[in-house]
């Protein structure tokens, strides 16, 4: 099979083509403001290059910060009502509690609180009140608002109450988009909730976004499929990615360390990609970024959906390096896309990481005359500050006393060029575009995460539901059956609820199925 991977970063738009487990092709191609420019030249540029034929391509695959920088942004989010299931409980907390004051007015403040939810175990809190939520509806509807997320109490445990307000609301109001809370987040109701609303807030831009790709691949002449890039390095259609936009959320640094692994061909390692701007550092675990086992701000406000343990900070190739009289600062600021005008290498005034790394002689970049004048005493304790930010990074990063190797990748990476922290470095081919890499070889998962009371049932019967019910899950996403593995398993015992509750998560990853 053919595939092309892309990624959208904010300076640079990167494409590969990948046959098997060969990488035929990849290129970099600059970012353009509407995005789609970008992705049709990275397209053609990749289809050159390689020399193969568009109508050869089997499937494309695309990696996008579009929604992410959205939300950081505050830009082209719809105003959203915000609809939840619990009276008479949760009214101390009403949803939205806990976000950024210019984010709620963003999206207009609409909160509603009514009858329904459930316990633990599915028991439930109060009947659904149709009456009400038409009303809900009517008042929605005079409001003009276009999109709608309902979350109910425990509806990961049961999602009936949550799903028969989703019928309700939807007939009320034709043409609203409706989210609703258990088909994105976990346990964990205002969490689960914000990622509800955040979703239904980027439904009208996820439309604009998909329609531009769509168009932009038939523009290059390729017809085959395409999928979007999920944050747990896995794949989703383009019209599941329309639904849910908020699961390509941090989906860069994942595509990241999922081709960092499949270049090096090391599943266990630790992974630093290195930017224009930033390093984005985690830890992967059977060839998959670990997911972060609490909740994770995005754009100030605290969500619960799967997430890649994954942090940054501010060094890369763009980072400036101020030389100060007891120390030397390199980054956060960066001149980012400007690079090729304003470091020192390229003919600016700008004393850059890149300057740094090409005065030292471990990097080939620009000119090298334009940094001869600095001197080797400057050059050793700026070499030095970026070993030791990254040093930091990696010790933050171990989950386990073993040696680790450190895979470097990302266009930034040639600021490193030795051991970190006393761990091997793995540098491997087309590391500059394993964003993209990461990209092409996703596959295809299924996730369940349900509370099961051992007082009904035993844990074996209970972890063997839950597989079930992740696989089926993968197949419906689009995995072949065959090819399904389970990567991830957790069983949380959860002391504070009767019944001898357990909390069961399981995640199942297959290949795609194009047919």
């Amino acid at each position: 099979m053919i595939r092309i991977g892309i990624d959208v970063g904010g300076t640079n738009t990167d494409a590969v083509i990948v046959e098997g487990d060969r990488v035929l092709a990849g290129v970099k191609s600059p970012t353009t403001q509407d995005v789609m420019g970008g992705v049709v030249g990275a397209l053609t540029a990749v289809l050159e290059t390689s020399g193969i034929e568009a109508g050869a391509i089997d499937v494309v695959m695309i990696g996008t910060t579009h929604f992410t920088n959205a939300v950081v942004q505050r830009r082209d989010l719809a105003p959203t009502a915000a609809i939840r299931l619990g009276l008479p409980a949760t009214a101390s907390l009403p949803p939205m509690i806990d976000w950024p004051d210019d984010l709620k007015r963003t999206l207009g403040g609409h909160v509603y609180l009514a009858h329904g939810g459930n316990e633990f175990d599915g028991r439930p809190i109060s009947p659904l009140d149709e009456a009400e939520l038409l009303g809900i509806a009517e008042e929605i509807r005079t409001k003009g608002v276009r999109s709608v997320a309902i979350a109910s109490v425990f509806s990961p445990v049961s999602a009936d109450v949550e799903r028969r307000a989703g019928e309700i609301v939807g007939n009320a109001l034709p043409g609203v988009h409706v989210t609703l809370s258990h088909e994105i987040g976990r346990l964990g109701l205002l969490e689960r909730e914000n990622a509800a609303i955040m979703n239904a807030c980027l439904r009208d831009l996820s439309s604009d976004v998909i329609a531009a790709f769509r168009n932009a691949i038939a523009q290059a002449g390729i017809t085959a499929p395409f999928y979007l890039t999920q944050n747990d390095g896995t794949l989703m259609d383009a019209a599941t990615a329309e639904r849910f936009p908020v699961l390509t959320f941090a989906s860069g640094p994942t595509n990241s360390m999922r081709g960092a692994a499949f270049l090096s061909g090391v599943s266990e390692a630790i992974v630093i990609d290195i930017g224009g701007t930033t390093a984005d550092v985690g830890s992967l675990q059977k060839g998959f970024p670990r997911q972060a086992p609490m909740a994770v701000e995005v754009g100030g406000v605290r969500t619960n959906f799967r997430m890649p343990d994954v942090f940054s900070i501010g060094l890369g190739g763009g980072s400036l390096v101020v030389d100060m009289d007891d120390a030397v600062a390199v980054g956060p600021s960066s001149v980012g896309y400007r690079l090729t005008r304003e470091a020192l290498i390229f003919g600016g005034d700008t004393l850059t990481a890149s300057d740094i790394a090409v005065a030292a002689g471990k990097a080939e970049l620009g000119d090298a005359s334009k940094v001869a004048h600095l001197s080797p005493d400057l050059i050793a304790r700026a070499r030095r500050k970026m070993m030791e930010m990254l040093e930091d990074c990696v010790d933050r990063a171990r989950v386990t006393p073993d040696p680790l190797p450190v895979i470097v990748v990302g266009g930034g990476s040639i600021l490193v060029d030795e051991p970190i922290g006393g761990l091997e470095i793995v540098k491997p081919e087309h590391f500059a575009v394993a964003n993209a890499v990461g990209a092409a070889i996703a596959q295809i998962s299924g996730e369940v995460d349900s509370v099961y009371s051992l007082a009904e049932t035993s844990r074996e019967k209970a972890l063997e539901d839950a597989t079930g019910k992740a696989k089926d899950a993968a197949v419906a996403a689009g995995a072949q059956r065959d090819s399904i593995e389970i990567v991830d398993v957790e069983d949380v015992p959860l002391a504070y609820l009767p019944g001898n509750a357990t909390r069961i998560r399981v995640k199942a990853v297959g290949e795609l199925n194009v047919g």
